[in-house]
């Protein structure tokens, strides 16, 4: 079966130690982010490298801001700012397909699911910023696009929430994932397979 690599939002916005939404275990996400996407480039199995990017004029925010109010001015992914660039340890195989988005999900308003057709792909493995957000989101949305999916829960990462910590989030994930949308495994489990 042929599987693909998405690997969602490895921005500065998460890795960033001065960002808002700084994940407290960015540089080891990345680290295991980048073990994975050796082991793809070795395989020769496709690798999407995705990035959240919005007009810097905001048209193309949709309800992205709506549980904040209304967006400011200096609103989060904006192009041509530093927090939308990948973080400069990110391991990038010279082969990989690079993709923008506007949304949570990968899939919603891209050609994400026409690409991996094309090349044949009928499993995905998801890894990223931030598990509770856009990974959660693209792996519910791969999994009713019918491919097979695998949650890559410690290559995932979150600043949190008000109520839980990062490695919360990923226990809460890995439990969401693995009871209806995805098989869930750490990077040493999927690179040792």
């Amino acid at each position: 079966m042929k599987t693909a690599l998405l690997i969602i939002d490895p921005q500065k916005v998460y890795t960033d130690e001065e960002s808002e939404l700084y994940c407290p275990d960015a540089s080891a996400t990345i680290a295991r982010i980048n073990s994975i996407a050796q082991h793809f480039e070795a395989t020769g199995d496709p690798v999407f490298l995705v990035r959240h990017v919005h007009k810097a004029d905001g048209s193309d925010l949709g309800r992205m801001f709506d549980y904040l109010g209304e967006p400011e001015e200096d609103f989060g992914f904006k192009e041509g700012t530093t927090p939308v660039e990948f973080d400069d340890s990110l391991y990038r195989p010279s082969r990989a397909i690079e993709l923008r988005k506007t949304r949570y999900s990968a899939f919603v308003a891209t050609d994400l699911d026409k690409q991996l057709k094309s090349l044949g792909v009928q499993a995905v493995v998801i890894c990223g910023f931030m598990a509770n957000c856009c990974c959660d989101a693209t792996a519910r949305d791969a999994h009713a696009l019918d491919y097979y999916v695998t949650f890559v829960v410690d290559a995932t990462g979150s600043p949190g929430t008000d109520n839980y910590g990062e490695s919360e989030i990923r226990k809460i994930e890995a439990d969401f994932m693995e009871a209806a949308f995805a098989r869930v495994v750490t990077a040493d489990e999927l690179t040792q397979r």
